[in-house]
């Protein structure tokens, strides 16, 4: 079973890198067309390597509470334990912008689709200087009523970590005034972070009641915390297996 297992992630590891790297190559003519184009493309990278998941390591996705996501803009506070939530969120969001960390625009390909994507980079480095401009480059975004994607600890953490959350979502709500949608997933349990396997399951997916605008930080930080970490805690728990 672990050798069937190995086999099947090796094999998947290397069609994702393979169709990542077609799909960027055929975006490239995207950077002089309207941004929908681009968002198509992103749709179906999305949902081809969701495909892959499926057919090659056995995991599938389970979506619940996608109702609750607002149809105009809105930030969307992502548990973070996984490659698999950068992309699979475009399942669905209609017009998502993911604050990512700015060495991330430097890569050839990548980043100059990101720039097109109007993606959301910060400097780690500046903390005071990077929480500004994060929040003036949303508010250019919001005006396009899209999603602003953020992932509360700034970093991938395995399922069962303890949480760590950094105040930069605290900063973009208190900022831009809009409301906040926690999202929890157990991913990490599938695709664990630093490691070649993909485990076959299902993993959930669960979009939670919107945080209204309005809160003072601190209290909108606790309540974030709270209700993502139960939840998220209560997903990986169902799916009844241990982070391997």
């Amino acid at each position: 079973m672990k050798h069937s297992i190995l086999a099947r992630s090796l094999l998947f590891n290397a069609l994702f890198y393979v169709n990542i790297t077609v799909r960027m190559i055929v975006a490239l003519p995207t950077i002089v067309l309207p941004r929908s184009f681009l968002l198509g493309v992103l749709r179906a990278y999305a949902r081809s390597t969701l495909w892959l998941l499926r057919v090659v390591c056995g995991i599938d996705v389970e979506w619940r509470g996608r109702d609750k996501v607002p149809q105009g803009a809105c930030i969307v506070a992502c548990k973070h334990q996984s490659l698999w939530e950068t992309f699979a969120l475009f399942e669905i969001l209609r017009d998502p912008t993911f604050v990512l960390k700015r060495e991330l625009m430097w890569l050839p390909l990548f980043g100059w689709l990101a720039r097109k994507a109007r993606m959301i980079p910060i400097d780690r480095g500046s903390p005071v200087a990077a929480l500004a401009r994060m929040s003036a480059l949303a508010r250019g975004e919001i005006k396009r009523s899209r999603q602003i994607v953020i992932f509360p600890e700034g970093t991938r953490r395995a399922p069962g970590a303890a949480p760590r959350y950094l105040s930069g979502v605290a900063y973009l709500y208190g900022e831009t005034g809009l409301p906040c949608v926690p999202v929890a997933l157990n991913s990490g349990l599938f695709w664990p972070r630093r490691s070649l396997r993909r485990l076959p399951g299902t993993v959930l997916v669960e979009v939670l009641d919107p945080i209204p605008p309005g809160l003072d930080k601190r209290t909108f930080l606790l309540r974030l915390q709270s209700v993502l970490e139960e939840a998220t805690a209560r997903l990986v728990a169902e799916a009844g297996i241990s982070n391997q």
